[in-house]
Formats: C-alpha cells, sequence, structure tokens
C-alpha cells in the first residue's frame, strides 16, 4: 500500500485513477492544479506523485522543478505529450518515470511499483552517515547526531534537507562544493536541477540572517558552487525576513 498523490485537471481521468489505486488499496489525495499540489507536498507524505504537464495554472514541467524543490518525491508525469525531447528533458529535470496518454491504470500500477522498488531500495543510502562532532563554523553550531543547528546560540528551525546541506557545507568550511556534488551527496541524485540547490539555499539564508547580495555565511561563487565560511569582520548580521 502507497500513499498517493494524483495531479490531474481532467476530472474523469482523475475519477478513474482514484478508483482503481483506491481498489488496489493505497492510500489516494486528488488535486487539479500545480499550487494545490505543491499545498498537499508540504503538509503530507506521499510515497509517489502522479503529475499531468497540461494543468490550468501551471505547466507541469514547471511543477515538478517547484516539487523538486521541496521534496525528492518520486514523481510519474501521466501526459499526452509524446515528443523525445520534452521527455528527456524532464527526467533529467528530476522525474522518475514518464507515461503517454492513454495508458491502462494496469501499466500505471506496474510503473508504480517499479518507481516505489526503487525509492525503498535507496532509502537506506541516503544521506551518508554525518560525523559525530559537533561542527563550528563563526557563531553556526551544529550537531549532527542530535541534528540540531544554533546561530550565536538560537536554535533554528531547519527541515529534514536544509539540516542535510548545511551540515554537509559545514563539515567543509570554507571549501567550494560544487554543485553537482551537492545533489550527489546531499539528494543522492546523479542528476538534477540547479534550482533545487537555489530554493534550499534561499530558505537556509533567510534562516541565517542574510541574504544573496549580502551573505555572511552561504557564498556562491557562480559556476563554480558553494561555501560556507565564518563571516568576516565587517559582515552584520541582515534582517531574516528580507529578501533571499
Amino acid at each position: 500500500m502507497a500513499s498517493v498523490l494524483v495531479v490531474e485537471d481532467d476530472q474523469f481521468v482523475r475519477s478513474a485513477l482514484i478508483r482503481h489505486l483506491t481498489d488496489a488499496s493505497h492510500l489516494v489525495r486528488s488535486v487539479g492544479t500545480a499550487l494545490e499540489a505543491l499545498r498537499e507536498v508540504a503538509h503530507f507524505r506521499f510515497d509517489v506523485v502522479v503529475l499531468d504537464l497540461g494543468l490550468p495554472d501551471l505547466d507541469g514541467s514547471e511543477a515538478l522543478k517547484m516539487l523538486r524543490g521541496i521534496t525528492d518525491v518520486p514523481v510519474i508525469i501521466a501526459t499526452a505529450r509524446d515528443d523525445e525531447t520534452e521527455i528527456v528533458r524532464l527526467l533529467n529535470a528530476g522525474a522518475d518515470d514518464y507515461l503517454t496518454k492513454p495508458f491502462s491504470v494496469e501499466h500505471l500500477s506496474a510503473r508504480m511499483a517499479a518507481v516505489l522498488r526503487r525509492s525503498r531500495a535507496g532509502a537506506g543510502s541516503a544521506p551518508p552517515a554525518p560525523p559525530a562532532a559537533v561542527l563550528r563554523v563563526g557563531g553556526l553550531t551544529v550537531d549532527p547526531l542530535r541534528r540540531q543547528a544554533e546561530l550565536d546560540g538560537a536554535r533554528l528551525d531547519l527541515t529534514r534537507r536544509e539540516f542535510d546541506l548545511l551540515a554537509f557545507l559545514a563539515g567543509r568550511p570554507g571549501v567550494v562544493v560544487p554543485r553537482r556534488e551537492l545533489l550527489a551527496e546531499v539528494w543522492q541524485q546523479s542528476y538534477g536541477d540547479d534550482q533545487t540547490i537555489d530554493v534550499h539555499l534561499s530558505w537556509l539564508r533567510r534562516k541565517l540572517g542574510e541574504t544573496a547580495a549580502r551573505p555572511r555565511y552561504l557564498h556562491t561563487l557562480r559556476g563554480v558552487g558553494v561555501k560556507l565560511e565564518p563571516p568576516s569582520a565587517q559582515d552584520s548580521p541582515q534582517d531574516p525576513g528580507g529578501p533571499p
């Protein structure tokens, strides 16, 4: 049994998918727009998302990029588009599988089962075990074992992925880490969109009280990678509510 989010604006197709997946003992939630899908994955945990591309508010390919910015849940694209270039682009952008309409519910079930097997098989290897020692970079303290981080003595409220990213960079202070290495070590992906990293860096900067324009701890070297280092003497804290 899996928890499935169906993102489909065609009511007939949507109802058929819900009925079949429910009959197969899956727990199913469904929405008809991309924004609703983003709200769902932000509030509920799913094992797989079935995503249509022809959504009324936002193209599904853009929705996929935004989903990848907040979750690593497996995504199966379901659409009438059959252009090979488009399929390759979506797979490179983070889709786990692709089905061209019309397809049978049996075909969808088989693809879902395969995606879930891969996802569950890889769950035990991501991310790598963190170092046991508490990491300190300037006023930033990261405790990998307790999965807690503090800035100047104040506890930081971080998501799982934000903490993994911060801990990985804190373990390499002053070292420029290529984006490809971040995807491989933090996201356990050999490919992906840079927007995934950018979104999490933006959220981290807000919580560290800095901005991309005036960084204190997180520094991005365009075309190279990201590094975390103590702020210099002239750096002053920024308003956490400011722009990323």
